[in-house]
Formats: C-alpha cells, structure tokens, sequence
C-alpha cells in the first residue's frame, strides 16, 4: 500500500518521545518544542495511519496496543535511518570516523606530527591514516576521493578547477652534501662548481624532483644522475654515505643533521617550493576537514 504523505519520520521521532516520557510536556521539553505541536503530531499520526493509538482520557493520552506496536517497529526504524544517514555520509567521506590524509614524506619531519597532534585534539575519536606519496601520486588519490587532503607542493599540477587550497609556508631549495664534504664550508654556492659531482634524486613526479630539473636547466648543465629514489629519507642517507650530492628542501635540515650539510643557492639558482594543503571543494563543509583546515591556519599564522 501507498504511505500516507502524512506519515513522516519527524512525526515518528515526536511520538517516541511521548512514549519514552509519558507526558506531553516532558516530551516537548525534551524536543524543544511545544505540548500544542507534540499533541498535533501524534494526531497527525493517527490519521496517516487510520486507526487510534492514544485512548483519551481527559488531557491524558493512555497507550492502546497499537501504539506499542508501532513503538517497538518505529524504533528500529530510526535507527536504521540514522545508520543509512551516516554510513552514506562515510562512504562520501563527510565527517567519517577516519581521515585519511596524503602528505609528501619531507613533511613528516615536522609539519605532519604538528597537525595530526592539534587535529586529535579537536576531533579525539578520530582515527587518522597517513598516506605518503609524491604530489602526482597525491593529487591522483584525492580526485579519486582515496585520501580526503593532501600535504604536498603547491605547483601547476595542484591547480584544479574542482579543488581548494591554502599555503602553510615557503622552502628553499639548497644543495645537499655529506658533511665532511670539501663543500661544507661554502656560505652559498655556485652550482657550475659541481657541474661534474655525480647527484642522486627522487623520480619523476615528486615535486622536488621538478624543482631540481628547473635550477639544473637555469644552470645551464644536465646533472650525472648516479641513482633515482622513492622516498627523500633514501636519497638523505645516499647523500650522507658519500653515494653524491643532491638537490633538497630545507625542511628535512634536521634529519641528518649531523652527516649532511645544506648549502644555500647562489641568488641567481634560487627557488622557492610553496607548501600547502589540497582538497576538494565538494567536502570543505565536512566536519573533518574544516578541523584540519583550521589546524592548518593556524600552523600558516605561525610560519609568519
């Protein structure tokens, strides 16, 4: 049979209520509303189910059969409603238990671990994945809805119609060298001085292998590339074993401090990377991600 366009879930959640508390003004307490609007919604009821649940007697509505009937059915209904609201709400990943967030692996040295901490602290009961990549791997994840933000350089390819983002702070690229290099003591350096050094880098598609690919043509020489790496924690320890040098970021300074050395770009080979948070437009008023999105102005504001 048909519903009756009467029979409405808000009038369900009134008339548990009413069961629950026994009384009509307890239950409009307990919703916020008025006895008057409690009252007309259990007649509502009535009518779109086309038989009495209340026998009145006075001001006092006592429970017939059916009224318990439908208590005990109306429940489950809820609930199962409530349950379909959130698990579609998690499957588009709106306010979902867990946050999967994409980071590059440079920034786990300092700027993932800060926001993660001030992220727990305003959302306690959420679980957090951490998914590391390089910025082609990461943007591909979030189009794709497999990570809900993501950590990574803010260049052309982070530039999407359907995406926003803010920018948490600029790095300098510097030259990396083993510590005890005879480079060591340079204040800043040339690159034409190490035009012949054999150099390691990260593959295609991370952010600071494109970067280095721009300083390496502005100096006017293709790099002897002894090896590529997946990861910068690789490409520190081959720089720091003396493998050769490398191309960096000055975020991952205190990783090796004591085995590599940075040296700044002469002025004429300098390049910023500008590092920010990427995420979709569709999902900026999840609960989840405006928390992040905060924690993220706030690291912003520091930086500055």
């Amino acid at each position: 049979m048909l519903i009756d366009e009467e029979f409405t879930l808000k009038k369900l959640e009134i008339f548990l209520a009413f069961m629950r508390t026994g009384n009509l003004a307890r239950a409009a307490a307990e919703l916020h509303t008025s006895n008057v609007s409690v009252h007309r919604a259990i007649h509502s009821l009535e009518n779109a189910l086309r038989c009495p649940l209340f026998k009145h007697e006075g001001r006092n509505l006592t429970p017939l059969e059916s009224a318990y009937v439908l208590e005990e059915r109306a429940q489950k209904l809820v609930q199962d409603v409530v349950d379909s609201v959130r698990l579609t709400r998690e499957a588009a990943g709106f306010s979902a238990e867990r946050f999967k967030l994409g980071a590059l692996y440079s920034l786990t040295v300092k700027t993932v671990p800060q926001l993660i901490m001030g992220l727990k602290i305003r959302r306690s009961e959420l679980n957090i994945d951490l998914i590391l990549g390089s910025n082609v791997d990461l943007m591909y994840k979030l189009k794709n809805m497999e990570v809900d933000a993501i950590l990574i350089s803010l260049d052309d390819q982070a530039v999407e119609p359907d995406c926003a983002q803010i920018q948490l702070f600029c790095d300098d690229i510097f030259l990396a060298t083993p510590a005890d290099s005879p480079l060591d003591r340079e204040q800043e350096i040339d690159l034409a001085q190490v035009r012949d050094a054999t150099f390691i880098t990260l593959t295609q598609g991370f952010a600071t292998h494109q970067d280095g690919a721009r300083v390496f043509k502005q100096a006017g020489f293709e790099p002897k590339v002894a090896m590529q790496v997946n990861d910068i924690f690789t490409l520190l320890s081959m720089v720091s074993s003396g493998v050769g040098y490398a191309l960096l970021p000055g975020r991952i300074a205190a990783v090796y401090e004591n085995r590599v050395k940075l040296i700044p770009l002469q002025p004429r080979y300098r390049l910023q990377q500008h590092i920010g948070v990427v995420f979709l437009k569709a999902k900026e008023r999840d609960p989840n991600l405006l928390a992040l999105l905060a924690e993220c102005r706030m690291y912003a504001n520091r930086q500055v």
